[in-house]
């Protein structure tokens, strides 16, 4: 097959959680032997080295209120001209990362089969985004969902709810995986308390990384280290037992994992009404052999029940209520590794790719199979 990668609105850095994913998706599709192109919509960026190899389309990134008007423009621009050479390149099938509208991407459902993929509740994470938001992608998903050739779906749950099962596309579900073999496990950190790891996105508020700074205060004999955000909205001064590492680069980043006895996932996944996920973090984590903390129900990992992996409550007390069962586990993991053979057949690409890429045949025919077993596809 021929494969055109879509992504919409934002530049896609080789270090990110989600280059890394697409990075991982393309390579694997290319080793299948399947030709792809991945085209990126994004704002202007001061460097273009670190971004995933791609055709770029920029449009203008807004400094102020009074250039909102221009970034809009030219953001329809850009976005026209993606579709233009999209179309010219004649793939056979096309993969949308699930973007928020905007002006023209109906034309690009015109020629080719379009497969969406879905990672969140958009009409829930919008609602945490301000009511402008909300309304603009209220009115305006459906002329995604209702033109797509089929749908990828990252959870079970995300799969059924109403917001997307109203829509009549084939639909498939496929957690998100990663490459075993790109990562070599971390030896097992000798710290002088145990280190907790977060790694996490400023100012989204389903992170729940708020609730660390509580159970920095409460549990003083371990270190939280939190990656990805250089401050907390209200948290002047921090616990001496905590850490913001701010953004990192990947051997930085690398380094700050090695010293952590585990790693916790998103905290406060409720907010957008959710239970399931299958966050790329936590794979990578896992990839590198460090126990996990999982507040919330995990695709690929739930009940294990293995003495690496702790799971906690998805509510806004559960770290509160969980301290002295976070604080037990964090000392008995302390010097121990996941083990790769649990988790292996559970979060590979490899597998999630094949039943991905045969979900895209099923698709260019216009005939949707049901699929057994994981990954789901119907």
């Amino acid at each position: 097959m021929k494969i055109a990668y879509v992504t919409l609105h934002w530049p896609r850095t080789k270090t990110s959680g989600i280059g890394k994913k697409m990075q991982r998706q393309i390579d694997t599709w290319r080793k299948s032997g399947h030709s792809v192109t991945c085209y990126m919509h994004l704002h202007n960026v001061e460097e273009q080295s670190n971004l995933v190899p791609a055709k770029y389309f920029f449009y203008y990134s807004a400094q102020s209120p009074l250039n909102l008007v221009k970034r809009e423009i030219t953001r329809s621009q850009a976005l026209a001209e993606l579709i233009t050479t999209v179309q010219h390149d004649e793939p056979d099938v096309i993969y949308l990362r699930w973007g928020m509208y905007a002006n023209p991407l109906y034309k690009l459902f015109s020629k080719i089969p379009v497969v969406v993929e879905i990672n969140t509740n958009d009409v829930r994470e919008h609602r945490l985004l301000g009511f402008p938001l909300y309304l603009y992608n209220l009115l305006t998903r459906s002329i995604t969902l209702r033109n797509a050739s089929g749908l990828v779906f990252t959870t079970r749950e995300l799969a059924a709810e109403p917001e997307f099962a109203r829509f009549n596309t084939p639909r498939c579900v496929i957690s998100n995986g990663i490459d075993l073999d790109a990562y070599q496990p971390l030896p097992a950190p000798h710290t002088p308390v145990p280190h907790l790891a977060f790694i996490g996105t400023p100012d989204l508020p389903w992170q729940g990384v708020e609730k660390l700074v509580s159970l920095a205060k409460m549990v003083t004999d371990i270190h939280i280290d939190i990656i990805g955000c250089s401050s907390l909205p209200g948290q002047e001064i921090l616990p001496e037992n905590m850490t913001l590492h701010g953004y990192l680069g990947e051997e930085q980043y690398r380094q700050v994992l090695a010293k952590a006895s585990a790693a916790i996932g998103t905290l406060s996944l409720f907010k957008k009404g959710m239970q399931e996920a299958a966050p790329l973090k936590i794979r990578e984590c896992a990839a590198y052999g460090i126990p996990l903390i999982l507040p919330y129900r995990d695709s690929d990992l739930h009940d294990l029940n293995a003495d690496t992996i702790l799971e906690i409550s998805n509510t806004e007390t559960n770290l509160q209520k969980s301290a002295t069962n976070i604080r037990d586990f964090l000392y008995s993991v302390a010097g121990k590794r996941l083990d790769h053979d649990l988790v292996n057949g559970l979060i590979d690409i490899t597998a999630k790719e094949s039943a991905r890429l045969k979900f895209f045949e099923t698709c260019i025919t216009r005939q949707p199979e049901i699929a057994s077993g994981h990954p789901e596809c119907h």
